[in-house]
């Protein structure tokens, strides 16, 4: 969501009296309930889904008050890569090992990135959110003005009509994203997996379900099985100007600038395209990057989260 778009939202939202807004969400959720009606969900169950919605005073509360992202790559890392998490992802790693490989035969997505996404995204399902998703998704949507949260409120009444969760299951972010990988409704409708072969995607409860859905999302946006995200390099004296994920050459042409690839790392052909990222600038660590990190940025677009999730997937597999 563009900041100026949620500033202007905020400012709207706090221009008017209590009164008003009680009725401008009247009015908004009228309009939705007609919005879901003429999208083909069922009145029954536009009726439950929405009878008792109110501003959510809790995730404007949150969505207000944002904190600046101001973190360095140290310090993200930091907490991000916490020695708890390795120790939660290395459990899991273990006890899912037969689920991870049948996961890879079926969708070309190897274990690093899965452990690595899980493990960022929910703790690997301790973390998935309290908020109901539709109670969300509506208090955004009326507050920010936005067609988009709308729309996925509506998605996330087709997953009631389509017998797939009921409305009470649908808990997650206070942003509205659901269940173990953190899908939005509308991401849920088009690339949820059933692996587990119970019926409908279940990615609150199933592992199974969770690691194939998010599989299928990686594969669907162009994972290359053989290539890595991101890999750790030394890159001394390197020029931070010819960084960036936008200088892209070959990893002959990175070994003649300077970079170095460090004892067990992936075996590549010379001719693969790769760029360098220097995350905190000169001085600071550096990383190789393949067209996979672009992948894993469709699911955040952060350069840390999408270091973040390479590096959790490397730790934990090599616990």
């Amino acid at each position: 969501m563009d900041r100026r778009t949620l500033l202007t939202g905020i400012s709207l939202s706090l221009a008017l009296p209590g009164l008003a807004r009680a009725a401008d969400f009247s009015a908004f959720l009228a309009a939705l309930r007609t919005r879901a009606l003429a999208a083909g969900i069922p009145a029954a169950i536009v009726a439950q889904t929405t009878r008792h919605l109110a501003p959510n005073a809790d995730i404007l509360k949150l969505d207000h008050h944002q904190a600046e992202f101001t973190e360095t790559w140290a310090e993200y890392s930091s907490h991000v890569l916490s020695h708890a998490r390795l120790q939660a992802g290395a459990a899991k790693a273990a006890q899912s090992r037969n689920l991870l490989a049948a996961v890879t035969s079926r969708f070309g997505v190897g274990a690093q990135p899965l452990l690595g996404i899980w493990g960022i995204e929910t703790n690997y399902g301790a973390n998935q959110g309290d908020f109901g998703v539709i109670d969300a998704l509506t208090t955004l949507a009326w507050d920010r003005n936005s067609r988009f949260f709308g729309g996925q409120a509506i998605d996330a009444m087709r997953i009631v009509a389509r017998g797939a969760a009921p409305a009470a299951r649908l808990i997650g972010s206070y942003a509205g994203a659901m269940g173990q990988p953190q899908f939005m409704p509308g991401v849920y409708l088009s690339t949820a997996v059933s692996f587990s072969g119970n019926g409908h995607p279940d990615i609150w409860h199933s592992d199974a379900d969770t690691l194939a859905s998010m599989a299928n999302y990686l594969r669907k946006y162009g994972w290359q099985p053989e290539l890595p995200s991101s890999e750790p390099v030394f890159a001394p004296g390197l020029d931070p100007a010819q960084t960036g994920r936008d200088v892209v050459r070959s990893l002959d042409d990175w070994r003649r600038a300077g970079v170095q690839r460090l004892p067990g790392a992936p075996a590549l052909p010379g001719d693969t395209r790769a760029a360098v990222l220097l995350p905190d600038g000169a001085g600071g660590e550096a990383f190789l990057i393949y067209a996979n990190f672009n992948v894993i940025r469709r699911y955040n677009a952060s350069d840390f989260y999408a270091l973040a999730v390479g590096a959790l997937g490397r730790m934990v597999l090599s616990a």
